[in-house]
Parts: structure tokens; C-alpha cells; sequence
């Protein structure tokens, strides 16, 4: 057994599970010391003590042993300084290698292949490429996003959720050489399921747009690249033959209702319509202040600035083929019911729950 490998195993499993090293030590039923000198890699691990540790994680013998890389090509940037990279990058790792075994094991892989003619488009705009894309995954110039999934999936693109409580940090997306191409998108509740979906799609625009700008080391936002995803994810999402359709056929209604059509047929942010109308020259950004005042007006209360009003709900944007493959790894004996709990971040009850559920769906 290489002690290396254990003991970042160990110290990478003790962070995911939020455990101090004295919570471990005691789950474990071993000393805080023992603990401290595995992490470090003092000590020759001894199997019984293993043992011992990975009942402590609730994970199994092989996840302590096996060797398992750091994340290295990945674009994570957040509007504040997170006190936890490590952590949130280790969770990431887990799910990735999770979602990689599943499909070794199924044999099923997804191709992805947007990326290939990179160098062909490399002189036009985002808007441009993000007009190009939709067509290659066979939307039309006007056709909303409805199934955002399997968008995903037809680019070749694994999308997975986790929970960062934090409203500074919307995603992140790691490189093919670690697993990907893959878009984290972060599931906190307090996130708009509309900033949620719009933030799968720029960093999809980082996949595309910049695929030699992944380096964990850089922390630093580039504030171009920045913008030139923001303006493919509003694209793709929002195109502008169909915005502009949407808009002129909404003629009769007032600013309130014919901002909130749109914003329900493409599934995006209020503000996301109001800043392509000011964008499409249609007004100017006074716009956003004549649309507070009628919203008070309408419904008797300020719209705050984090609020999504006529917000959508968050079962419509899920990560439907990794919760696919955890279904068919265990229907194949591939995985227990357990490794597809924790795969799913469930208690086994929950889980056993959604088992039951399968058999009439």
C-alpha cells in the first residue's frame, strides 16, 4: 500500500465529510494521534485500523487505497474569496471519478467533440458561436432550451450539482483531462434555479470559448472571458431572432407581463430580458429602473435585487443521465444500494425510496 496515496485519501475524505480530525478519531474509534500521523504520512497504515476509519467515513476499504489525482484543469472563479477551495474541489474530484466509473462500467461515454473546430470559429463572437452551437445540437434560431439535460449530453458535456453555501460562487467547470469536460453547477437553494441554469451555459461558453484557460492555479477572474460567457450562455439560451419574435408579438401587453413572457418561454432571469433590450438598442438602462417602479406599482412590494419573481422550479433542471447510470449500475448489480446513496448524497431510507419509486416509472 502506498502511504502517500492513504493518507491524502484519508485527509481528502475527512474534509468532504466536514470532519475535524478529533470527529474522525472518534467516529473511528481509534486516536486523534493515529490520525494525525496517517494524514501526515508518518505512520505504516495498518489494514484493521483502515478498516476501522473508512467505517468511520461510511465509505468503503477500496476508496482509502486507491490512488486517486488532484483536480488540475479547472476554471473555478467566484465573485468573493471562498475560505474552502480544497474542500469544494475534492467533492468535485469524487463525483467525477463516481461518474466515470459508472460509465466503465456500463460502457456507456460521452464524446465530446464541440471543442474540435475551435481554431475554425476563433475569429467570430460569442453570439456568432453560440448561434453555431445551437444549430449543431439541433435548436433552431428560435426554439428555446427545454430540455437542458440532454443538451448537455448531446455536447458531450457531464453536468453534476453540488451544494456551496455561498451566493458568490454560481459554478465551475473542469477540463477532459480530469474527468470532463464537465459543468459543476452549485445547488444551494438560495440560488435562482434561473441563475442556475444560465450559469451551466456559461461555463459551457468557457468549454467552448477558452479551452486553454484551465489551470487551477489562476483564481483571478479574466474579465473578458467573463463576459464573452455571459454573452454565450444569453444567446444560447435567449437567441435573438426568437427574442426579437417573442418581443414584437408580446406588442399589446405592458413592460411587466411582456418581460415576464419571455422570460418564461426561454427560462431566464427578468434581468437577463432586460439587459438584451437594452443590448438590442430597443431602450436604453433606464429601463431597469422604470421596470422596479412598475413592479411596485403592480404588486404592491419592491422586488429585491436577488429576487426572481415567477421563479421557476428547480425539477426541470437536474442531472438526469448521472442519476440514469446510477439507476442502471445498480439494476446490473454493478454498485450496492449504499455506493448509490452516497453517489446521490442520500440517506439509504431516501434512497431506498427512490428505488421503490423505479419500479412504476
Amino acid at each position: 500500500m502506498d502511504v502517500k496515496y492513504i493518507s491524502n485519501n484519508i485527509r481528502k475524505w475527512r474534509i468532504t465529510k466536514g470532519y475535524s480530525q478529533k470527529t474522525l478519531a472518534e467516529k473511528a474509534g481509534v486516536s486523534l494521534l493515529t490520525i494525525k500521523k496517517l494524514e501526515s504520512g508518518e505512520n505504516q497504515p495498518r489494514m484493521n485500523t483502515l478498516e476501522a476509519i473508512s467505517k468511520g467515513l461510511e465509505i468503503r476499504l477500496y476508496d482509502l487505497i486507491v490512488y486517486s489525482k488532484p483536480l488540475k484543469t479547472v476554471r473555478f472563479r467566484s465573485t468573493q474569496k471562498t475560505r474552502s477551495p480544497e474542500n469544494i474541489l475534492t467533492r468535485i474530484g469524487l463525483l467525477l471519478e463516481d461518474y466515470s466509473y459508472l460509465e466503465d462500467v456500463l460502457d456507456d461515454k460521452l464524446t465530446f467533440e464541440l471543442n474540435q473546430i475551435h481554431n475554425i470559429l476563433k475569429d467570430r463572437t460569442p453570439i456568432e458561436i453560440a448561434a453555431y452551437y445551437r444549430k449543431k445540437l439541433g435548436l433552431n434560431s428560435t426554439e428555446p432550451v427545454y430540455d437542458i439535460s440532454n443538451i448537455f449530453e448531446k455536447a458531450g458535456v457531464k453536468i453534476l450539482f453540488i451544494t456551496i453555501k455561498s451566493d458568490g460562487i454560481f459554478g465551475l467547470s473542469v477540463g477532459k483531462e480530469d474527468g470532463g469536460p464537465a459543468v459543476i453547477v452549485n445547488d444551494w437553494d438560495r440560488i435562482t434555479v434561473e441563475r442556475k441554469i444560465f450559469t451551466a451555459f456559461h461555463e459551457l461558453g468557457h468549454l467552448i470559448l477558452h479551452p486553454d484557460a484551465y489551470d487551477v492555479t489562476i483564481i483571478d477572474e479574466n474579465e473578458k472571458e467573463e463576459k464573452e460567457a455571459d454573452l454565450f450562455a444569453s444567446h444560447f439560451l435567449m437567441p435573438q431572432e426568437g427574442f426579437i419574435k417573442a418581443w414584437d408579438e408580446t406588442y399589446g401587453l405592458s413592460l411587466i407581463e411582456r418581460v415576464f413572457a419571455i422570460k418564461n418561454i426561454y427560462r431566464v432571469s427578468y434581468q437577463s430580458v432586460l439587459h438584451r433590450l437594452i443590448e438590442s438598442g430597443i431602450t436604453d438602462s433606464s429601463i431597469k429602473n422604470q421596470f422596479q417602479k412598475l413592479y411596485q406599482v403592480h404588486y404592491h412590494k419592491i422586488l429585491k435585487p436577488k429576487q426572481e419573481p415567477l421563479g421557476l422550479k428547480h425539477i426541470i433542471f437536474i442531472d438526469n443521465r448521472f442519476r440514469r447510470l446510477i439507476r442502471k449500475a445498480i439494476e446490473k448489480d454493478e454498485i450496492s444500494l449504499s455506493r448509490g446513496a452516497e453517489m446521490l448524497n442520500l440517506k439509504i431510507g431516501e434512497m431506498q425510496e427512490l428505488v421503490n419509486s423505479w419500479i412504476t416509472a
